[in-house]
């Protein structure tokens, strides 16, 4: 579901570029909004969201799917946390639709996916590792690395209940918008894979700004 955000850029409290291979971590406060804009099109965000005060809890796909009998998020779906309790709430969307089942790139991955010789590439998962060991005041080890939403990432499901990686429907300029539930520590990885077109092969920055409650 398309809708357009009344909020303005230049009000915003925070205004981060990530750029093409790289990692955002960042607490967003109960009633503030978090925007993740794809600067230049095509250009998938994989996300992990943990609720700041005890990041035991953290998003959960199975409960965010189970609660909303959807595999895809837009305006008006809300983010259901291990607990059962909604975490942030997606208020304003122009792309139209995210991904809740592919997951994030790794190197055991790239190598079954691909080619013995992608092991080394990089990926969301070593985005991720170093971001929580740069960052170790959030509390966050590799055990905390579960499953994530891929925003911007088109993933369909087949007829046979398969899943596919095709080219991205976003394109330049296009936004989601979310509100937070409570307090979460946000991490993204702004995804550097170069073996399937989810990033139309040439990966590119993003932007996450941050409006007060």
């Amino acid at each position: 579901m398309i809708i357009e955000s009344t909020l303005r850029p230049e009000n915003a409290l925070t205004r981060t570029t990530v750029n093409a291979g790289d990692h955002y971590i960042s607490t967003v406060k109960r009633g503030q909004t978090l925007r993740i804009l794809d600067l230049e099109g095509n250009q998938a965000a994989d996300t992990l969201f943990f609720n700041a005060a005890d990041t035991a809890e953290r998003y959960s796909a199975m409960d965010t799917v189970r609660e909303q009998r959807a595999v895809y998020l837009t305006a008006g779906s809300r983010l259901i946390s291990s607990e059962g309790r909604t975490m942030l709430t997606i208020t304003a969307d122009t792309c139209g639709r995210h991904d809740t089942l592919g997951g994030a790139c790794a190197s055991e991955s790239n190598t079954v996916r691909y080619d013995l010789e992608k092991r080394h590439m990089h990926s969301c998962r070593d985005n991720w590792m170093q971001a929580i060991a740069n960052h170790p005041e959030y509390g966050l080890t590799k055990r905390d690395i579960t499953h994530n939403i891929n925003f911007f990432m088109n993933v369909p499901v087949t007829a046979d209940g398969g899943l596919t990686f095709e080219d991205g429907i976003s394109a330049p300029g296009k936004y989601v918008e979310m509100v937070a539930e409570m307090d979460v520590i946000v991490l993204v990885s702004n995804c550097p894979q170069l073996n399937n077109p989810c990033n139309g092969y040439n990966p590119t920055p993003i932007e996450l700004l941050v409006w007060a409650s």
